[in-house]
């Protein structure tokens, strides 16, 4: 007896982080291409502690307190004091954050001659449905992809 062929789905991380965008409530998501390598975007967009700072506004410091493989433990401090423990998922072009009031990740694929970026934020607080078609309309992860684009340039050679 032949078993049933089941449907595959092979999602590049972009993907993966547009769809669970679309399953938060209250999501900002964000996504565009840019003229540099995956590696590159990479190496800015996965240096939690140095850049992520640079690219979120209301982060201070991110420091990585915990790391085992791809599961780390960090602690951000925000622009007035208030600190969060994080626990991330990070790998190359994969980047997801959980703490006790926000989900926040980041990825990366390769796209023609460069790299499909994707950012997407979210609150952890009842009532994020009511008013997620607000949200949803807001380009707020927009901020967050025009900052990294400008740390890659400051990057570049020459």
């Amino acid at each position: 007896m032949n078993e049933p062929r089941w449907p595959a789905a092979d999602l590049d991380p972009v993907r993966r982080l547009r769809i669970m965008a679309g399953s938060i409530p209250g999501a900002a998501y964000a996504e565009e291409v840019f003229a540099h390598s995956v590696d590159e975007v990479w190496a800015v967009a996965g240096d939690l502690e140095t850049e992520l700072p640079m690219l979120l506004a209301d982060v201070r410091t991110m420091r990585i307190a915990h790391a085992e493989g791809e599961h780390l433990e960090a602690i951000a401090v925000g622009r007035l004091g208030q600190r969060a423990r994080f626990d991330i998922v990070l790998r190359p072009g994969w980047c997801w954050m959980q703490s006790r009031f926000l989900h926040g990740g980041m990825a990366a694929a390769p796209e023609d001659e460069g790299t499909r970026v994707a950012f997407v934020g979210a609150l952890r607080i009842p009532g994020m449905r009511l008013v997620d078609p607000l949200l949803r309309k807001l380009p707020l992860g927009n901020g967050v992809l025009r900052r990294l684009e400008t740390r890659l340039q400051a990057r570049a050679p020459g």
